[in-house]
């Protein structure tokens, strides 16, 4: 396993950390599996409350029985209201589920910067019982994760209060790669959750795959790879639902070089012909937005964009399917042709015809 400072803490830390949302139903199971990636030595370990419907603290916690002192534990807790005091019955309940004295990093759990003005950093506030609780030693370290726009990470970063952060980070999503170095600049621990893309990178990919020269055995061991070649990330978490996942990706983890400088230019270099070629389908500029029909035009194009530009034509009808499920008429087999969009469009894409594209390459 390879290891690295975890910002500006004093810590070391595996490049691989165990994300606990996805454990085998099976207790026992996921015991076994937590303790296999700690026996190769992983020692990141991130949970939530929330998690496997309730469940995953408890197990995190009967799983690090005899490695408490050797893991940095992470979980976090859901900014429900402004109230100090309910915060802290939060992080009471975590404490137990847990069945440990302390958190090393504990998370204000997917805030966006309107979550901190109006709720966070408020008179007798979390702000406030988070401070209190770290000086009890119940925690280590304030921390965040984070779901809202990119400009807004940068903002939450320069607050200074954080030590870590969370974020979303992958090949498919980039978006915040400056707020990645920012972080890292301002000496925060930085983590990022969906490495694979919460999976929509685990499926087979011949363009992925292909990046590099000679090719890598799996697209899920591109996207690790390219993850945690970036310097300005510390910890790549990984969902690891088996034993033979955690050994696949501690082995990618274990690489004493990621990318080769070389491999990092190629990938850079594919990256932007991938963005050329998606942007030929949609830029992403909603402008084409709202559909009088309900269609989510850009996010079809989104997923059109996995299948013909990425290749990874499974994950983007799986994903075409659960829009449909949700909403009927927010697909591109909804269409009516109505040409309300395509005035609108300042790339004049054809939109109706790539809607149409699109229907018969996702729609099963």
């Amino acid at each position: 396993m390879q290891y690295t400072e975890f910002g500006k803490l004093g810590y070391q830390v595996s490049r691989l950390g165990f994300g606990a949302m996805r454990l085998p139903k099976d207790e026992a199971e996921a015991i076994k599996v937590i303790r296999r990636a700690l026996d190769l030595g992983v020692n990141y370990v991130d949970t939530a409350p929330g998690y496997m419907d309730g469940t995953s603290e408890v197990t995190v916690g009967k799983a690090i029985k005899g490695y408490r002192d050797k893991i940095l534990l992470s979980t976090k807790n859901p900014i429900e209201d402004a109230s100090g005091e309910n915060w802290r019955k939060r992080l009471d309940k975590s404490l137990r589920q847990l069945d440990t004295d302390y958190i090393d990093f504990y998370h204000m759990w997917g805030i966006s910067w309107k979550t901190w003005e109006e709720r966070i950093n408020v008179p007798n506030g979390p702000l406030e019982a988070a401070y209190k609780a770290k000086e009890a030693g119940l925690i280590r370290h304030i921390s965040f994760s984070f779901h809202d726009d990119p400009d807004k990470l940068l903002k939450l970063i320069e607050t200074g209060i954080f030590e870590s952060m969370l974020v979303q980070y992958n090949l498919l999503d980039r978006s915040n790669e400056e707020g990645l170095a920012l972080a890292h600049a301002k000496g925060l621990g930085t983590v990022v959750m969906g490495p694979v893309g919460g999976g929509r990178l685990g499926a087979p990919s011949k363009q992925i795959q292909e990046m590099i020269p000679g090719g890598v055995r799996s697209t899920a061991e591109m996207a690790l790879r390219f993850v945690i070649s970036n310097p300005n990330i510390n910890v790549a978490l990984s969902g690891m639902g088996t034993i033979e996942m955690v050994e696949q990706n501690v082995a990618t983890a274990s690489r004493e070089e990621s990318l080769s400088d070389a491999e990092k230019a190629m990938v850079a270099e594919m990256l932007e012909e991938n963005k050329r070629l998606a942007e030929l389908y949609c830029t992403g500029c909603n402008y084409c937005m709202p559909c009088p029909n309900g269609v989510k035009i850009p996010e079809n194009f989104r997923l059109m964009n996995y299948h013909k530009v990425y290749g990874l034509t499974a994950a983007a009808q799986n994903m075409y399917q659960e829009m449909k499920g949700k909403d009927e008429s927010s697909v591109a087999e909804a269409c009516v042709e109505c040409g309300a969009c395509e005035p609108k469009c300042p790339q004049h894409i054809p939109i109706i015809k790539q809607l149409q594209e699109t229907a018969e390459a996702l729609a099963r």
